[in-house]
């Protein structure tokens, strides 16, 4: 839970089941989290191994952040919390 236990891992994790996205994409898929949010849970989500971010050399600066193999492990767990959530708001 220590990983992903916080109000915003578990939606950029779920976002990035799409596939690799460039980081301002994938914050603007997640209304109401501040650049400074978005920016320490992206680099605690790649210090604990679950997402990749890759830097590319231009101007401006463009990063691209992906699911890691031990990322992409979480995705039933990720689909079932999002199914399970999509239920309860149905009854």
């Amino acid at each position: 839970m220590s990983l992903i236990g916080t109000k915003w891992k578990p939606l950029v994790l779920f976002h990035l089941l799409e596939g690799g996205l460039r980081s301002g994409i994938l914050q603007k898929k997640i209304p109401g989290i501040s650049n400074k949010m978005f920016t320490q849970t992206v680099r605690e989500l790649e210090k604990d191994g679950l997402v990749s971010r890759k830097i590319y050399p231009v101007v401006p600066p463009k990063v691209e952040y992906k699911l890691s193999k031990r990322g992409e492990s979480l995705e039933h767990i990720l689909r079932g919390l999002d199914k399970w959530g999509l239920e309860d708001t149905l009854s």
